[in-house]
């Protein structure tokens, strides 16, 4: 790859050096743990350079701690139940793989630092209204509330905690027993009406 040939270009790209290189260390230590030196040492550059780029290290945490959301998240009433389960089984798919660097800083801090409980919070929030936009049946929102915990918490365990049973999960257990478990918080109670 080229080098930048302008000023702005050589910027640019050395903040985006710094990023990747914050969302590493953010994602192995924590932002409690992480330091700005240790970013520096990562992105190859001089500790002053990542505060003139980001401010702080708590201004570099957020903007490497940032999830991304794409429109095919969305679901709405119109969804169908196989829509829905297609959604989940496709998030399931990507919560076994390795997490992407900023969600990986998240997880790692999201217990220990306000700013990062907070922005966890908030995007599960929208993963949950998102979810229950597309069920009118009763206790929508709390059911999808259970599913996207659920998510998290099988992320948290595989990447984590590293649990041996999660560590090897094959093709077949995944259709035979994580997708069924996965949409079954979604499944409204038999013998309640739909709002």
């Amino acid at each position: 790859m080229d080098e930048p040939t302008t000023r702005a270009a050589r910027r640019a790209a050395t903040a985006e050096r710094i990023l990747r290189a914050a969302q590493d260390e953010f994602g192995e230590y924590g932002l409690e743990r992480a330091t700005v030196r240790g970013v520096a040492q990562r992105a190859g550059v001089d500790p002053s350079l990542v505060l003139q780029h980001y401010g702080s290290k708590s201004g570099l945490f957020a903007v490497a701690t940032q999830l991304h959301r794409g429109s095919a998240d969305d679901l709405d009433a119109s969804s169908t139940p196989e829509e829905v389960a297609e959604h989940l089984f496709e998030i399931l798919g990507i919560r076994l793989n390795t997490p992407p660097p900023e969600a990986r800083a998240l997880a790692r801090s999201m217990l220990t630092a306000p700013e990062a409980t907070a922005a966890m919070r908030n995007f599960l929030d929208e993963r949950v209204q998102n979810l229950a936009r597309a069920d009118d049946g009763p206790d929508a929102e709390l059911r999808a509330a259970l599913t996207v915990s659920s998510i998290l918490g099988l992320t948290i365990a595989r990447h984590f905690l590293e649990l041996e049973a999660l560590t090897d999960i094959s093709e077949e257990q995944i259709d035979t027993i994580l997708r069924p478990w996965l949409t079954a918080a979604l499944v409204a109670p038999p013998g309640t009406e739909t709002t």
